[in-house]
């Protein structure tokens, strides 16, 4: 049974992660140009109404078993803590198709990624979340028997940001690159930030709501712990140093760094001691500059706001990190295991870029997933919205 203050402080979590989103959008807005920023506001917004339909109706019964068509009497036992509970989860599952959306920016059509946020949201997310936080299928306690330890995601290295991450690298190949973005003869053209402002404001605002996002994945207030707050904030300042350092101050990575960090140690945040967690963000914020240039400059991977290599990679080495750093050789609390890390990670990004391919492949053959030549020239925001960010004046 639960009271009314673990429903008031799960409420609250969900309210933080809830706010997240707009860090979402203004970090894509600040990113993209400022002919696509009308669009990057509408998408965050309408995939989380989509998200929650998807998530409401079909999702979280497929992760929890548990669905919402009884009496309302029911639905308020204990103060309605599982309604709340859903909200917060909820704000989880919505993080996918927001991650995605920067991935895809300026020049995905509108409606086949709403109908791909639905699928997610519904589907694909859903199945691996139930695998790790609700042992379905039995692979937890299969992990547990043959490894000594299940696999440890305390608040979604690998269940949210890993599964985000690589379902956008699905959805960025099937796509290709903006028109113009590389040259015939390998040439690379730069489509720099559109308001370095806006990117800062949509990096803090996520850096804020993280610390719900961490610390409320306790789900009830006794289960709170100091150490996953700090923790968080540890790996939040070794993200942004390493970036700056490796970055050589490029504002971009830098307001990335912090990110990097957050998304690396949601895994172990509950289990590492605050210098491995330092030690863990450092390395996500050097992975995702690495990653980021690699992608981008090498691969030729048009993954506009480099989520593959923020959520993708790092959520990746989040999930390792909590295998290492966790262990009470290197001053965690234990209780982890790393072939039992590798095991789910490996899983878990298996399940997100194979049924992001299958998703955003049969959109691609059925409704086509890119705007046409002329309509990503004119923008999406002209193109699909038919206004822009600053209407000339009559």
């Amino acid at each position: 049974m639960h009271d009314a203050t673990d429903v008031l402080f799960i409420l609250l979590g969900a309210i933080m992660v809830l706010a997240m989103h707009a860090g979402f959008a203004f970090l894509e807005v600040g990113t993209v140009r400022k002919k696509n920023q009308v669009n990057a506001l509408v998408k965050i917004i309408v995939d989380f109404a989509i998200s929650t339909i998807a998530y409401f109706f079909i999702g979280y019964s497929i992760a929890y078993g548990v669905d919402f068509f009884q009496a309302a009497p029911k639905l308020i036992d204990s103060n309605g803590y599982e309604l709340v509970k859903f909200f917060f989860l909820l704000t989880f599952a919505a993080a996918i198709p927001a991650i995605v959306s920067g991935g895809i920016a300026e020049r995905a059509k509108f409606n086949p990624q709403l109908i791909a946020t639905f699928m997610l949201a519904g589907f694909i997310y859903p199945l691996f979340e139930g695998i790790s936080w609700n042992n379905m299928f039995g692979f937890q306690s299969w992990l547990e028997t043959t490894y000594g330890a299940s696999f440890h995601d305390f608040a979604g290295s690998v269940v949210v940001h890993g599964v985000g991450g690589w379902i956008a690298l699905a959805a960025v190949l099937h796509l290709g690159p903006r028109h113009g973005r590389y040259g015939k003869k390998g040439e690379i053209f730069a489509h720099p930030p559109s308001n370095i402002p806006f990117l800062a404001l949509g990096a803090w605002i996520l850096t804020v709501g993280w610390f719900g996002f961490n610390v409320m994945s306790a789900q009830e207030v006794g289960g709170i712990s100091g150490l996953v707050a700090v923790n968080s904030l540890m790996a939040m300042v070794g993200g942004i140093l390493v970036a700056c350092l490796v970055g050589r101050n490029d504002p971009g990575f830098v307001h990335n760094g912090p990110l990097a960090g957050l998304v690396a140690i949601c895994a172990g945040s509950d289990v590492m001691h605050p210098l491995g967690a330092l030690v863990t963000g450092g390395i996500a914020g050097g992975l995702f500059v690495y990653a980021f240039t690699l992608t981008q400059n090498k691969w030729k991977i048009d993954d506009v706001l480099g989520v593959w290599p923020l959520h993708g990679i790092c959520g990746l080495w989040g999930g390792v990190a909590a295998g290492i750093f966790g262990q009470q050789a290197l001053g965690g609390l234990g209780g982890v295991s790393l072939p039992s890390q590798l095991i789910g990670t490996a899983l878990g990004i298996s399940i997100a870029f194979i049924g992001g391919y299958v998703v955003y492949g049969i959109l691609k053959k059925v409704m086509g997933l890119r705007l046409s030549q002329e309509e990503e020239y004119d923008g999406a925001d002209l193109s699909i919205h038919k206004i822009s960010s600053t209407p000339a004046n009559d």
